[in-house]
């Protein structure tokens, strides 16, 4: 093949580092050429830094929640739900600061954020005794910030068609002078979203099960946050801010068991149920922070307040289908509240190439449970059930404090830390006279070292020990019903678990590759009983022994056109599960694997397409198999009006593909077949406007460790 020759092109900053440049004449490929530009992705201290704001990968991109989705390291969940390293839920930072939202509320937030607004994101997938121990994975969204005065307004609007229409609306507001700038944030998100349960359940020699359940969720969130931030000098600053969010929920679920003997030749019972549900929930919250900084010395202090109250009432009503007669009816009442206070200091002195830090904290948890049952006698009259109704409390305090050492040698950095967490901690379930108390101190050391070899070359190592306690649903011991047979319960007996793991880090240009290797020991989880005397399956709480983990990611950027770029991600997982179940030990060793791609499309006239692919193999534990799953997404972006307007229309999950399937291993237990299914297949329609004078955007309030808990 003959060689043509290519002239040089200056590329936008946001443009991948491997460029595959198509040029002349001829439309086919005659030679590919890789270039250099400005990186889009770097590494902080071994952590993955990419840029958002102008990156093409992202344009057509929603919301921030689907820019994590195509975030190398995050994956997202059918129910919105983030990931980092496998399976690790992260604490959720902006500009560096934990944001205080319940999960249902920072997906919401990250659904009214567009991209445009974000600076970048950095992926921590294994941070140092500087944070909370009970932060696995932290990911740390920079917002765009800019020194104007005067006031910048943003309207993000998405609409989501399936079955039914879900909306969210959000307004972003912020005035900035040469001493304060304030902000009000608020947002209204209402509309129906719904839920499909698909069992089969058979243990040998007993009946065989057939379960079916439906259920529509029409919810109500509107959200008020508001703060100012005062500069006094170049020294000293002082933020407060306030928020309120109040959600409502009118569920209704309906199911169907349908029951034969064992060869399936006669049905045992066959019946209904309906389990309509009104639900709500207010927070409260409060923030105060001060900084100082002078020359190499920095002061923070974080103050935190929060407050919520959940209610629910649940109706139980089951029936014989045939002749739809009444079998069962009770009633629940729930009251739930929770309050959080938290304090931390942190100070920092830079010595030279050294940086040294140290930082104290304080923590107090308070939640209350109580939970009324009652039940429809044979009298006709809803009779105080003692059996099922239920007061809990849990108390929890803890003392931190850490220290940790930076320092670069040249083009090697060096970071070490220890921290100390005392944890107090008293759960009381009052209607079962039982009380267990607890009080113990853990180490949690804490290294990394990076060595910067050139622009293009970066190899990071780090280790960490961590501390999972469990929260407060997994030690309350009295049920939480999914269905009249079907419910799980807590279990306050349960000890926390740790984690010890390592991950090296490469980056060659924007080519990231990490390995992560670790341990965890008294791993909390949920198991499978089944009663073939009631058909009842319950789920109950355990720590299993340890598990052994290690998973493998790489992503790559090629462009393969100046109007097309490709993005492929592909990573590998290892998780060995020393399991104890039924008298036997079950340890089973489980590979899977992720594919991911992303391909964007530059358009003529302004339009932007993007085709989104991921694939999960068969993967599982030692008890469940989950079958592979795949999903496709198809966007288009445009923008008006010098970019004040944005328009994008998305086609999520195209073929509706993404459900997940799971069956249990070991036969000679139980067959035991489910599916969960979510509207995840939706037509989305997305508009931003940005207006005002000023791009100032000011700092999110923060979220602490025990508001993460107590969900």
């Amino acid at each position: 093949m003959q060689k043509k020759e290519y002239e040089t092109k200056e590329f936008d900053k946001t443009e991948d580092l491997f460029l595959i440049e198509l040029k002349p004449s001829a439309e086919t490929i005659a030679e590919v050429v890789i270039r250099s530009v400005s990186r889009s992705i770097k590494l902080n201290d071994g952590n993955m830094v990419m840029n958002v704001s102008g990156n093409k990968d992202f344009k057509t991109s929603a919301n921030l929640l689907e820019v994590l989705r195509k975030t190398p390291g995050v994956s997202i969940d059918q129910e919105g739900g983030i990931f980092v390293g496998g399976r690790i839920t992260p604490a959720v930072f902006i500009d560096g600061k934990p944001i205080t939202m319940s999960s249902q509320e920072l997906q919401a937030y990250l659904r009214a954020l567009p991209p445009e607004m974000v600076e970048s994101i950095e992926v921590n997938a294994n941070p140092s005794s500087k944070y909370d121990a009970e932060f696995k994975g932290i990911i740390d969204i920079k917002l765009k910030r800019n020194g104007n005065l005067g006031w910048k307004g943003n309207y993000n609007g998405n609409a989501y068609a399936n079955k039914f229409s879900y909306r969210e609306n959000a307004l972003n507001l912020s005035y900035n002078t040469e001493k304060m700038a304030y902000s009000l944030q608020t947002s209204y998100n209402n509309g129906i979203s719904t839920y499909q349960y698909n069992a089969l359940q058979k243990l040998a020699n007993t009946n065989v099960m057939r379960t079916n359940t439906y259920q529509e969720d029409e919810g109500n969130v509107y959200s008020i946050q508001t703060g100012a931030d005062f500069r006094m000098n170049d020294k000293n600053r002082l933020g407060i801010s306030v928020r309120g969010n109040f959600r409502t929920s009118d569920r209704i679920r309906s199911g169907s068991l349908y029951t034969t003997n064992k060869d399936e030749s006669q049905l045992i019972f066959n019946t209904e149920s309906e389990n309509p549900t009104e639900y709500s929930q207010k927070n409260y919250g409060i923030t105060a922070d001060y900084s100082f900084q002078n020359k190499g010395f920095k002061l923070n202090f974080l103050g935190n307040y929060l407050s919520v109250k959940n209610m629910q009432k649940d109706d139980f009503i089951n029936r014989d289908k045939p002749t739809s007669q009444l079998l069962s009816y009770w009633k629940s009442d729930l009251l739930n509240k929770i309050d959080i206070q938290t304090a931390q200091i942190d100070v920092s002195q830079k010595m030279g190439n050294a940086d040294l830090e140290a930082g104290m904290k304080y923590s107090y948890s308070d939640t209350n449970n109580n939970i009324r049952y009652d039940t429809l006698s044979v009298n006709d009259r809803f009779v105080f059930d003692p059996e099922r109704s239920n007061m809990f409390s849990y108390k929890e305090k803890i003392w931190a404090g850490y220290v940790s050492y930076r320092q670069k040698f040249g083009k090697l950095q060096v970071n070490a830390g220890l921290r100390f967490e005392n944890t107090q901690s008293i759960s009381d379930a009052v209607t079962k006279d039982s009380v267990v108390s607890r009080n113990y101190l853990e180490w949690l050391p804490s290294f990394s070292t990076t060595y910067t070899f050139n622009k293009s070359n970066e190899l990071s190592l780090s280790y960490s020990r961590k501390i999972t306690r469990p929260v407060f649903s997994q030690l309350n011991p009295f049920r939480f019903y999914f269905s009249p047979l079907n419910y799980w319960i807590g279990n306050p007996y349960l000890q926390p678990s740790f984690t010890s793991q390592m991950k090296l880090t490469y980056r060659y240009k924007n080519w990231v590759t990490s390995f992560t290797v670790g341990k965890e020991k008294d791993v909390l989880v949920r198991y499978p009983l089944y009663n073939p005397k009631t058909n009842v399956l319950e789920y109950l709480g355990t720590n299993l022994p340890y598990r052994k983990f290690a998973y493998l990611e790489t992503s790559f950027p090629v462009k393969v056109a100046k109007w097309w770029n490709i993005t492929g991600q592909v990573a590998g997982y290892y998780n060995d599960e020393f399991r104890p179940y039924l008298d036997e030990i079950f340890a089973l060793k489980v590979y899977n694997y992720e594919v991911r791609v992303n391909q964007v499309f530059t358009l003529q006239k302004g339009y932007t397409l993007n085709l989104f692919a991921n694939y999960e193999s068969k993967t599982g534990n030692s008890l469940y198999i989950i079958k592979p799953r795949y999903t496709v997404d198809l966007s288009l972006q445009k923008s008006w009006f010098d970019s004040k307007l944005n328009t994008k229309i998305s086609y999520n999950n195209m073929f509706d593909s993404y459900d997940q399937s799971l069956e249990f291993r070991h036969k000679q237990i139980m067959d035991n077949r489910l599916t969960h299914w979510w509207d995840s297949s939706r037509l989305i329609l997305s508009v931003g406007y940005s207006f005002g004078s000023s791009k100032y955007q000011v700092k999110e309030i923060q979220k602490t460790e025990e508001e993460n808990r107590a969900r």
